[in-house]
Order: C-alpha cells, then structure tokens, then sequence
C-alpha cells in the first residue's frame, strides 16, 4: 500500500459517499488562494467529526486551531439553530480566512472565531461560567497540547467527546528518546491520559490524504 492509493481511497469515499459540496470545497480553495498551508482535516476526517457531534446531540463547541475553518464548518452543521462553537486561532490572517468561509457556509451567527494563543483564550473561556463544551476538537500545536487537554477537561462534563489531531506522528510516536517538540507533547498527552481516572481513551492509526497520522479520541467520564 503506497500513499498516492490512500489518497485514491479517501477520493473514492469522498465521490461515493457524495461528502463534499460548493460551501466546503469553497472553503478549501479560499485557504489555499490566501496561502494557508494545507494540513485542514481531509474530506472523511470531516465528515467524521460532524458524526461524532450529531451523536452527542452537541449544543456547544470547542476547536482549538481553526485554520481556514474548513473543520468548523463540518461541526457547526451539526449544531442545533441556538447552538454555539467557540474556535481559537492564533494567526489573524488565518482568523480573517475563516471567517469569510464561516460566513459563506452560513455559519456566522453560532460561531465565534477568536484570535490569539489558544492557553491565554481558554482561562477566559473558563470564567465566562457558561455551560460545559458537548465536543471538543485540539487540533493545534502539539509541544501545548498537554495544556490544551488539562484546559479542555475543565471545560467538560461527563460524556464530553474530545478529539485530539495528529497524535501518531507517522510513528514517531514511539520513540521514547525523540527530541521533537511535537513527538514530547503526544507522548505527554498520552501519559496523562492513561493516569487521568475521569476519562477513558484511545488512538487510532489513520491514512488518507493528510499521509500516515491518527488521532485520539476521549471520552469524559466523571
């Protein structure tokens, strides 16, 4: 199995199973034409969290990285008319993007792009008490995303899902002696995962267009 066949694969998937539309296609080809890089979720990871938010009849929203706000889209449209998904990013052209894509989609009135480094945004998130997040999407800078998750679990309830992006690395994941920032945060993730009691978790292994990666995905238990 080579790359270029995953690719065709997650191709076939997003043509049979008909994923894709003007709104998000338009939000892909806006990032690309303002030079964001290309690492937004592929077509099924997508359509994979919008799942995941319609089974947790989810009502509010966290993301962590927005980007073009390709993925934001996907979760705001599982969103009830009174819901609300808050997106952290810390670019402001990468803000700006997104937000016309948002508004495209038609999406402006329940999301809320805010700009800034994510740690400074999710204490105020924090004290603005409002109700815990249904669903929660770390798909940011991996060397924070140990704080992103500590943060991200205060903000939770009992059966909040998080997801947590790229946490395989194309297997980097296992080297113990890595010296990569990225490598250093996963491996921390995983280790308080694996003692923290109120949630339980895996990772799962992904290929696709975005090459060989995967993600973790957590539940809140208490």
């Amino acid at each position: 199995m080579t790359p270029e066949t995953w690719t065709a694969v997650d191709h076939y998937v997003t043509h049979v199973l008909r994923l894709s539309d003007d709104a998000l296609e338009a939000a892909l080809e806006e990032s690309d034409a303002a030079g964001l890089p290309a690492i937004a979720v592929s077509v099924p990871q997508g359509k994979l969290l919008n799942i995941l938010a319609r089974l947790g009849h989810a009502r509010r929203i966290l993301e962590i990285g927005t980007l073009g706000g390709y993925s934001t889209i996907w979760m705001a449209r599982a969103l009830p008319p009174d819901g609300e998904l808050i997106t952290l990013e810390i670019d402001p052209k990468h803000a700006e993007v997104a937000r016309v894509n948002i508004e495209r989609a038609g999406f402006a009135d329940r999301v809320d792009v805010r700009v800034g480094p994510a740690i400074d945004a999710l204490p105020k998130i924090a004290a603005e008490n409002k109700d815990p997040f249904d669903l929660i999407f770390i798909d940011a800078d991996k060397p924070s995303i140990p704080d992103y998750f500590t943060w991200s679990l205060r903000l939770s309830r009992p059966g909040t899902v998080i997801i947590v992006d790229n946490v395989v690395r194309e297997g980097a994941v296992i080297d113990a002696a890595s010296e990569d920032a990225s490598v250093k945060g996963v491996r921390r993730l995983n280790e308080m995962l694996a003692a923290e009691s109120r949630v339980s978790a895996t990772v799962l292994q992904s290929v696709g267009t975005k090459g060989y990666d995967g993600f973790a995905v957590v539940l809140v238990t208490s």
